[in-house]
């Protein structure tokens, strides 16, 4: 992640329950992939053999919700996009698996499937496509949308693959791991897209 920001011109720092640091200071926001979201967040039981972090997803959480006070830039990433969306009121297909029928179940870093982006969306206007391939390490999507969320960009099944606001796009979500994809100019573009975003609202102060 840290060569993805710094090849758009950003500088990432880490920040996780061991890392921390002051949210005031942030200027944008990645929320990353990892374990499962607890499914207590969205009214769900958890799901056997599911490995859980209560501590990152009560951070997460945190930073999210003064991202979005704030309207400070953000990026979801797999996991990420879950989060915000859950954060937002929404919910999770707990396990995917067994409802895909048209693509595969194997997880990859390596572009093997497709998402069709809807026209004119933010995720569209930024990565300048209206298909994009792209790699999936996920067993979980977005269900119900949370508040003030829509889907711009499914898979060839029709899980969400994409989210952004219905108001202004001050974040973006994708369901894919672009970080894993810098060697196509699409997926870097979601990273520049988001350093653009804090030199924009620096100028803006």
């Amino acid at each position: 992640m840290r060569l993805a920001v710094w090849l758009a011109g950003g500088k990432a720092r880490r920040i996780s329950v061991k890392h921390p640091w002051p949210i005031s200071q942030i200027d944008a926001l990645i929320v990353s992939g990892g374990d499962d979201i607890h499914p207590s967040l969205y009214g769900e039981e958890e799901a056997p053999k599911a490995h859980y972090d209560p501590d990152r997803d009560a951070l997460e959480q945190a930073h999210i919700a003064w991202a979005l006070k704030h309207q400070l830039p953000m990026l979801g990433i797999c996991r990420g996009t879950q989060l915000i969306n859950v954060s937002l009121g929404g919910s999770l297909h707990i396990d995917i698996r067994a409802k895909r029928k048209l693509t595969s179940n194997r997880g990859t870093v390596l572009p093997r499937k497709t998402a069709a982006l809807r026209a004119s969306s933010c995720l569209a206007l930024v990565t300048r496509a209206s298909r994009l391939r792209i790699n999936s390490l996920h067993h979980q999507a977005v269900d119900q949308l949370g508040e003030g969320v829509q889907i711009v960009a499914r898979d060839l099944d029709g899980f969400v693959q994409g989210i952004e606001p219905t108001g202004p796009c001050h974040w973006l979500g994708v369901q894919w791991h672009p970080e894993y994809l810098l060697y196509r100019p699409q997926h870097r573009r979601l990273f520049k897209w988001l350093v653009q975003q804090c030199k924009q609202a620096s100028l803006r102060v």
